[in-house]
């Protein structure tokens, strides 16, 4: 963006380049080369809904200029849809007895009574977050009632690469595969969200152990993370 909207001008100072690329295949034959298994895809999207429309949006400033706007109520409405989405997320991955304890309490919930927050510590080994901000991860964290340990790769791919946008979930899975924290089983949540505004999920099972790879991002930087940040 070129322009002098100040709104319009903070995507330059906070997003930067990033690129990852992906090959799927339903193929039985190949399973035996792949990495992972998609066990899940879920994506919540609040287009309807003007208030979460128009906090992300492409626009034209008052001299033609096209830019990106992100307006101040994002976090009010990114929280609401990550509710959202941790709704629909929940049954689909978490075991029975807590399925049952998030249900229960939903039910039971009176007036502006805190929500229960299901336990995902025992559906995931491994959590990717949208490395945006962090605030965003801090208040992520809070709310999911993450450990560090589970932060650390989102929190260190923001201090390594900066705001990647949706990419960024994948130099994380990098990361935890460069640490060798990938082990045969080990289940794999990231979960991304933008414009629209929307909020993505995948799961992924870990069909073998992370091996070396000289082509990870973080080869030759890996022995210095993680770092207080």
């Amino acid at each position: 963006y070129a322009g002098k909207d100040i709104a319009m001008l903070l995507p330059n100072c906070f997003l930067r380049m990033g690129a990852t690329a992906v090959l799927l295949t339903n193929r039985r034959l190949d399973r035996w080369r792949a990495k992972y298994e998609l066990k899940q895809l879920v994506r919540n999207h609040k287009a309807a809904n003007d208030q979460a429309f128009h906090c992300v949006m492409q626009k034209e400033d008052d001299e033609k200029k096209k830019g990106l706007l992100v307006a101040r109520d994002i976090l009010e409405v990114g929280g609401q849809v990550l509710k959202d989405h941790i709704t629909t997320l929940g049954p689909l991955v978490l075991p029975i007895s807590e399925q049952i304890h998030f249900f229960s309490a939903l039910v039971l919930r009176k007036g502006k009574s805190k929500p229960y927050i299901p336990d995902f510590k025992q559906a995931f080994e491994h959590v990717c977050v949208l490395a945006c901000s962090k605030v965003v991860l801090d208040k992520i964290q809070k709310n999911l009632e993450l450990t560090e340990e589970y932060m650390e790769a989102s929190k260190m791919t923001l201090h390594k690469f900066g705001n990647t946008s949706s990419s960024s979930v994948w130099y994380e899975l990098a990361y935890l595969e460069a640490k060798g924290r990938i082990k045969k089983g080990d289940r794999v949540w990231q979960i991304s969200f933008g414009s629209g505004f929307k909020c993505n999920s995948v799961v992924w099972v870990a069909l073998r152990n992370a091996r070396k790879n000289e082509n990870n991002p973080w080869i030759d930087c890996i022995g210095e993370y993680p770092k207080v940040v």
